[in-house]
């Protein structure tokens, strides 16, 4: 069973229904329980960092959420569900992330172009298993205005450019997570689920 993990906040049933359609076992749940038993996790995130970290301390689920990443079991998160597994945000300057990894997460810096960097624009990606099967140039949708800067550069495993180099994507053993919406990105965003979901 994969939970999806319901705090308010996410697109919940187009992910759902994805992740579904690439044959995952996916349950919508705000449940402790369910998450402690799931093979898998799913964050999805849409919004303001500062909101996104408010509903998901009310539903009291960031320590068992923190345990089950320590414990090895896999998650992915999307959007601001990627987003909210750093340090900090420059969107909310005084409210903390998850700290999963150590980085900030920073507002494009676009130039002429405009915010929010919204809509399909092609990535760069290293190997990694979340992109396992990819080849050459493929294009993702996106919708955000900020995008992680992690300390640790080796945990990102796609780019995509918007007026500067922007995080895609980040893999670090157990962790995956997407800036782009794999649910609205057609073909290849439904391969990239079945390859979380195949894990």
């Amino acid at each position: 069973m994969i939970v999806l993990i319901d705090y308010g906040v996410g697109n919940l049933y187009s992910v759902e229904k994805a992740a579904a359609f690439v044959g995952g076992d996916v349950k919508i749940s705000s449940s402790a329980e369910d998450i402690v038993r799931a093979e898998k996790i799913i964050l999805p995130g849409v919004g303001a960092f500062g909101d996104c970290m408010k509903n998901l301390e009310a539903t009291g689920l960031i320590p068992t959420i923190k345990r089950e990443i320590s414990s090895g079991k896999p998650i992915l998160g999307i959007c601001v569900g990627m987003q909210i597994l750093f340090a900090s945000s420059e969107e909310s300057p005084c409210v903390d992330g998850l700290k999963i990894f150590g980085g900030q997460v920073r507002k494009i810096r676009a130039g002429d172009l405009k915010i929010p960097h919204m809509g399909w624009n092609s990535i760069k990606f290293r190997d990694s298993k979340l992109f396992a099967g990819f080849s050459g140039e493929s294009y993702f949708y996106f919708v955000h205005s900020y995008h992680a800067a992690p300390d640790d550069r080796n945990i990102i495993a796609a780019t995509t450019t918007y007026g500067e180099t922007v995080t895609a994507a980040i893999e670090f053993e157990n962790i995956f997570a997407t800036q782009f919406h794999p649910e609205k990105s057609g073909d290849v965003g439904l391969r990239v689920l079945k390859n979380f979901v195949d894990l």
